[in-house]
């Protein structure tokens, strides 16, 4: 059974419409109605995909995504580009 908790802003109130997702096999982070990061184990290795659509659709969506990930985003550009972050679909 999946869980759900609400992000939290710097004052550590809950941020609307951004959202951890975890489930037994990986954990997300939503925005809104649209996963925009998905991690998870294979091969007991991390695994971290981002939607290829919506992973910079914002600055408010990149805030809590480097937030969820613990990295800013010019980290998150160099990590896909390096082929450690994958572009996926993950709303299909």
């Amino acid at each position: 059974m999946a869980k759900v908790t609400q992000m939290t802003g710097r004052t550590g109130k809950p941020v609307a419409n951004q959202f951890i997702i975890f489930d037994k096999d990986a954990t997300y982070f939503q925005s809104y109605d649209t996963v925009i990061v998905k991690t998870c184990y294979e091969n007991g290795y991390r695994v971290v995909y981002l939607d290829r659509d919506a992973w910079d659709y914002s600055v408010t969506t990149s805030k809590y995504r480097n937030q969820f990930l613990g990295c800013d985003t010019a980290e998150v550009k160099r990590r896909i580009k390096q082929g450690s972050y994958i572009l996926a679909d993950l709303n299909a």
